[in-house]
């Protein structure tokens, strides 16, 4: 069995956002030769997601106010114990937790065997600082 380890990197401006990362993970699959196996794709940051949907701008948008209003980003100490600490990213934590840590996708013929309208998408939860996605790929 062969595996293959790629870092990217992302410093999104905003606090929160989602970014379409399947053309990078599709690369790294395809210049990693193998042809059956699975890929895992993690945010390496406890205020950031991996998760899988469709890529339109109005899902989007509905995921945020969704996010928002089950936890609504508020920089006190009156909502979330954790801005006792001295943060103030409390909702972030909860909005990744929601989201989701990480994916993983089958790989079929060397390419990820996704279902339709399926992508992979970074969403960032408490922005403007760099934070890394891992993608593993295991298979032969």
């Amino acid at each position: 069995m062969k595996s293959v380890t790629k870092y990217l990197t992302f410093n999104i401006p905003v606090r929160m956002d989602f970014v379409n990362i399947t053309s990078q993970v599709e690369e790294v699959v395809r210049n990693s030769t193998i042809q059956e196996g699975l890929c895992l794709v993690n945010a390496m940051h406890i205020t950031a997601s991996v998760f899988i949907n469709d890529d339109e701008p109005g899902l989007h948008e509905d995921y945020k106010r969704w996010l928002e209003a089950l936890a609504p980003y508020e920089p006190g100490t009156t909502r979330y114990a954790h801005n006792r600490t001295g943060e103030n990213n409390g909702d972030a934590h909860h909005k990744r937790q929601i989201m989701g840590r990480e994916v993983v996708v089958a790989i079929t013929n060397g390419r990820l065997d996704f279902g339709p309208w399926e992508q992979i998408f970074y969403g960032e939860f408490d922005g403007r600082r760099p934070k890394r996605i891992l993608i593993k790929v295991i298979g032969e």
